[in-house]
Parts: C-alpha cells; structure tokens; sequence
C-alpha cells in the first residue's frame, strides 16, 4: 500500500478538518475523489466529531437520511450497514423517523431492527405500518428458511432415537428392523427366524414431547425474543411437539395461538416494562401436564423484579417434578450478555444450567434436552460457557 493509499484511508477513518490531523501537518488537504467524499459524507453524518463527542447530523430530514442509508448500502458490506444503522437509531435518536416508508424502503433488515419496530408499533402511525409489517416479514421468512431445517432434522432426529424401545407392543414393531436384526436365527426346517430381539418405536401419542418456550420480553432481551419468536413458530409445526410459547414482563401472555404465524406472534410482544420470572414460572407450572415429558426454556437475563426467594422456589418445584428446565441467558449472536450472576448460580445449584445460545446453536441443544442429555453438559461440549456451574 502507498503512502498516498494510507494517508487517504486514515483520512477517512478519523475524519476531516482540525480533527484528523492530517491536513495540518502537510499543509494541505488529503486529495479525495467524489466517490471518497460521498463516503465521507455517509460516515459524517453519523460519526462527525463535535466538541470532543462523537455525534452525527442527519438532521430530521426523512428523505435525507433515506438517501443517506441507500449510500450506506452501496459503500459498505450488509454486516457493516447493520452495524451502523443500530448505531444511529441508538445515537441520532432516529425512532421517529422509522415511522415514514420511505426511510423503511431504504433499510437493511435485521433482528434488531425489527425489535425496534415491534416495539414502536403502538406509536406508528397508519401510513408506516404496512411497511413496517413488510419489513418485519422480510426478516421472518429469512430466519424461517435458515432455521428451519437445521431444526427440524436435530428434533426428528433426537426423538426417533428416544423412542426406539426393545420391548415394543404387537402394533408397535417394526418388523424391518425386527427382521434385519435377527437373520442369523433364521431356521430352515421351519422356513422362517425365530425373533430373539423384537424392534420398535413407541405408539405414537398426541405428541412424543411438550416444549415450552418462557421468553422475558423486556427490553433488554429484544433480539433474543425476535429469534425465539420464529423457533417457536418452526417447533410448533412439528406434529411430535407440542410447544407453547409464553411471554412475559411484569404481566404474562400466552402467545401459542399465534405460532401458526411468527409475525402475528411478534406483534403480540409488548416488548420493554419490567421482568417478573415467577408470575412467568407459576403460569408455566399451572399449563405443563406431563413434567417429565416436557422441556421448559426460560429465555432471560435472570434480573428479577418479582419475588426473587418464590421464584427459585418454583424452580425448584418445576425441576423435582421432572421438568427439563434451561435458563438461556441470550439466543443471538451478540456475544457475552449481561444477567444476573447470583440467580444464575442459584439455577446451577438446583440442576438448571445457564448460559447463553446463538441461534445456530439452539436446534442442538434442544435436540440434547429432547434425548434426555445433560444440559450443561452439552454446551460445555459446544463450548459454551455455562454460568454459575463451573462448566466452561
């Protein structure tokens, strides 16, 4: 690289004017060409250097910063884009601007986006909102068809090993397997094999397994409910589960009549408010029929706002009377969350791991729960890093 090359791309990382230092130590600016201005524009507009604070100046301009986003897009690789769309939402206070379509045209969609939106959508107005749904969509149907399979084939999978039994009823046997098992008694004076070992799968009931998904809506936990959203929505349509999706804050709504639509079912969060895990759980305890057919995945940063003493307690309760129970701290790809440490070492001590999951993750260690595996064990294997037991 030149030094030329160099000095142009330092220019465009710091910035111009007195704030680079470039130009007053050559005496002259750096030479930049209009595709070099327009990019500078771009990262100016949301990263100009003020009175030694880094903020931007798109203004309120709807139109301006569509046309500031459509540049963003051409100048950037979609992860960059992503980056700096959440930054200026955060920065530039730029809320109310998603309420017109045309900055919703020019946006790279995401899952924090669409947290975003969902949680503004009591306050948009009528002419944003088709748009809105669009984009939220968009992002849906992509998580769908990335996640599903991937799903699918870890659930079957784990369920048809679990229920492959030795000691089947006459309806129950599989006679292939039953057969290819037993060729070495095959006895030629009778014309057929004698069965020493009867192969087969267990009758099929309403469901093998039941899943409940307990998802903290508040604030913090936006993205990962975005995501538990759409694996909700993917296990409900596998006739061996039966899944139930509950969301909670302060208050706890059952969203499991909306899984036949993962969008229906965003737009009935009420993302933000407070966290109250044990109302969460009691309503939990109180819909679970068969505990020790069913895995409980409680999706929360564990800062409880309830009673933090009754809401170990139903734990507890939950985990002895043969529920599966998960505390998945976050289900996204943003790294280490913030949680709470002394709950989590709490779930530990009473058999519940913590920890967090990305979404590539997640099929495996439901599929490990579904099997009856260890947890904990499990993501240790994966390397992930369980909190509060030890297992790392």
């Amino acid at each position: 690289m030149t030094t030329e090359e160099r000095t142009r791309r330092w220019r465009l990382v710091l910035g111009g004017g007195d704030a680079d230092g470039l130009g007053a130590q050559e005496g002259t600016e750096v030479p930049l060409t209009l595709e070099d201005r327009r990019m500078d524009a771009a990262l100016a507009g949301l990263y100009d250097p003020r009175d030694g604070e880094r903020r931007g100046g798109l203004g309120g301009s709807a139109p301006r910063v569509a046309r500031w986003l459509a540049d963003l897009r051409e100048f950037f690789p979609t992860d960059v884009v992503r980056v700096m769309q959440a930054d200026a939402i955060e920065r530039l206070n730029l809320q109310q601007l998603l309420f017109e379509p045309e900055m919703l045209d020019g946006v790279e969609p995401d899952v924090h986006l669409v947290a975003t939106l969902v949680s503004l959508r009591g306050v948009m107005p009528p002419s944003a909102r088709d748009a809105a749904r669009s984009v939220v969509r968009r992002v849906v149907d992509d998580l769908t068809r990335r996640l599903e399979e991937p799903t699918r084939a870890a659930v079957t999978g784990s369920l048809s090993r679990a229920q492959r039994t030795r000691r089947p009823k006459a309806a129950e046997i599989d006679w292939p397997g039953t057969i290819r098992a037993n060729l070495r008694t095959y006895r030629p004076e009778l014309g057929t094999l004698v069965p020493e070992r009867l192969i087969g799968h267990g009758r099929r009931r309403r469901s093998l397994r039941d899943v409940v998904l307990c998802v903290d809506q508040s604030g913090s936990m936006a993205g990962s409910v975005v995501y538990a959203g759409v694996f909700g929505a993917v296990l409900a349509s596998l006739p061996a589960l039966s899944t139930r999706v509950v969301a909670f804050d302060t208050a706890v709504a059952d969203l499991t009549e909306h899984l036949s639509d993962p969008v229906e079912l965003l737009y009935g969060l009420q993302l933000g408010g407070g966290t109250d895990i044990n109302r969460a759980l009691a309503y939990c305890q109180g819909v679970i029929e068969r505990p020790e057919q069913t895995v409980l995945v409680l999706l929360s940063d564990l800062f409880e706002g309830g009673n933090e003493r009754e809401m170990l307690a139903r734990a507890r309760a939950l985990r002895e009377s043969g529920v599966l129970v998960v505390a998945l701290l976050a289900l996204s790809d943003d790294g280490a969350p913030s949680f709470d440490h002394g709950v989590a070492r709490a779930l530990a001590a009473l058999d519940i791991p913590a920890f967090a999951c990305t979404p590539a993750h997640f099929p495996g260690l439901l599929a490990a729960a579904l099997r009856g595996d260890d947890p904990g064990a499990w993501a240790g294997d994966q390397g992930l890093v369980v909190r509060g037991s030890g297992v790392g």
